[in-house]
């Protein structure tokens, strides 16, 4: 038995001369069709026996292929049959169209098996992704199905209080039903038990990490804060905003009738990304969490399940990006509590906060990765490596040589003083990690010393005297929201 490949037909599959082979590219096409109407066509030979007897009129050719297809796939999968000549050969043309009724199933040679696509591979569908195509069969969401957990033994005050601080009014409890946080009986649906304050759903959680350098192992410390996360959705946001908050550097200067502030990072960027990763990650994945990843040079915001539809985010032009919610529940709620918008508008968002920041560099432009088990949003530090902020600090320097400035001047710093050792490090290292403006505790547990007083005065000056290290503030220097940073290039 042998099938004639026409068109786009390798690309699938469809040479294989094994006929339950065939079928089970079949049904991974049924249950994974990503075109609204029409998956592809397929082409077979007509001299070649692909249904027991292809001979005969067009009747019985189309009866043998519906027959042979309904004996062995299960529910009856959308297809269509019609014939055309290529050249000098007769094809039988194979339409598969999208199925509504997930999953299928290959149910022959003693089997009962549904199929799935990992990169060019079809595999057999393991336990999510069954319950996922079985949901999709059933034309609903994870967030919709009940939870089995009773609304009265849950508390949601941080829901309650968001919908007044938002609408002005109480959050009447008729509102569980409506907004489908219950049923009629009481009983939680996901989402209600998902937005509940002390939530049920225990991997439903956030783990925060500001990590020291540009990777997860930075030498003598590799983390310098962290936070294992848990509660409802709102606690979640509310407490991730806050980490990434207190985890970076707002540097600013004063113009002539304002000020110009230059975060790390814009709070409306990492804010949507924080939502995009609560509120679209696919909750039927257990066993993992959302995670914040802080470096020294950007923010990695990784959530379970990549996009609704299967492709990749990186596939598309983020300004056309097809609005689709796999928690439409979720995504109802955070929009009536003005968390988010339902346009689909998230992505575009992060990149436009990003972008219109005063210290907006074009190499600092957010990037979005997505595959079948994870989405990925990472954000450059503004602040970091970059030379309009250089220009400023070296302004601020030249300013200092004119006079203007005189409470920070620089000494001649050399590569002797710089091998001096402070604490657990060298000098050179300390200004390695100032490279970034880094606050006073930040260069004192660095160095792992205790006591400010001692760090000040024996160690901070010195090496402000020698222009080891400069501060962000100069005309300043005892004000909150001092940093100090490095310009040592080693000769």
């Amino acid at each position: 038995m042998k099938i004639q490949p026409v068109g786009n037909s390798d690309r699938f599959g469809w040479k294989a001369a094994d006929r339950s082979q065939r079928f089970t590219n079949f049904i991974l096409h049924v249950n994974e069709c990503d075109h609204p109407d029409r998956f592809a066509v397929r082409c077979f030979d007509f001299q070649y026996e692909v249904v027991k007897a292809v001979t005969g009129n067009k009747i019985t050719i189309q009866q043998g292929y519906f027959e042979f297809i309904k004996n062995r796939i299960t529910p009856m999968p959308p297809f269509r049959l019609r014939f055309e000549a290529v050249e000098d050969k007769k094809l039988v043309v194979l339409d598969i169209f999208a199925g509504e009724e997930t999953p299928y199933y290959y149910a022959a040679d003693g089997v009962m098996e549904a199929y799935t696509r990992i990169g060019n591979e079809s595999v057999l569908v393991d336990a999510t992704e069954h319950k996922r195509l079985v949901l999709r069969g059933k034309k609903t969401s994870f967030d919709t199905q009940s939870s089995g957990y009773k609304l009265d033994d849950f508390s949601f005050s941080e829901l309650r209080a968001r919908y007044k601080k938002v609408t002005g009014k109480s959050f009447d409890d008729k509102n569980f039903e409506s907004f489908g946080i219950a049923d009629k009986d009481g009983v939680l649906t996901y989402a209600g038990a998902l937005l509940a304050d002390e939530s049920p759903i225990r991997y439903s959680c956030v783990f925060c990490r500001r990590w020291n350098g540009l990777t997860k192992s930075g030498g003598l410390m590799d983390s310098i804060d962290s936070d294992e996360l848990e509660g409802g959705l709102i606690h979640l946001l509310n407490e991730s905003t806050a980490f990434i908050r207190r985890n970076m550097r707002v540097m600013w200067r004063k113009l002539s009738n304002t000020r110009e502030n230059y975060p790390d990072y814009q709070e409306r960027a990492y804010f949507e990304a924080l939502v995009n990763g609560l509120i679209h990650r696919d909750y039927l994945i257990t066993g993992s969490e959302v995670h914040v990843d802080m470096f020294d040079d950007r923010l990695e915001i990784v959530s379970l399940g990549g996009m609704v539809e299967g492709k990749p985010v990186q596939n598309y032009d983020i300004d056309h990006i097809p609005s689709m919610r796999r928690n439409p529940v979720l995504a109802d709620i955070f929009s009536r509590l003005d968390y988010m918008e339902r346009s689909g508008s998230g992505l575009s968002k992060i990149r436009d906060a990003q972008k219109n920041s005063a210290n907006y560099a074009p190499d600092k432009q957010p990037s979005f990765y997505s595959d079948r088990s994870q989405f990925v949003i990472t954000m450059p530090n503004l602040n970091y490596e970059n030379e309009k902020i250089r220009s400023i600090l070296a302004e601020n320097d030249r300013e200092q040589v004119a006079g203007q400035v005189t409470c920070q001047v620089a000494g001649q710093v050399t590569d002797q003083d710089m091998g001096q050792v402070i604490g657990q490090v060298t000098w050179k290292d300390l200004a390695e990690y100032c490279k970034l403006p880094r606050t006073r505790a930040e260069m004192q547990d660095y160095c792992g010393l205790s006591g400010r007083a001692n760090f000040r005065e024996n160690h901070l000056k010195l090496l402000l005297e020698k222009g080891a290290i400069k501060m962000t503030i100069p005309d300043k220097p005892n004000s909150k929201n001092q940093r100090y940073y490095s310009e040592y290039a080693a000769e």
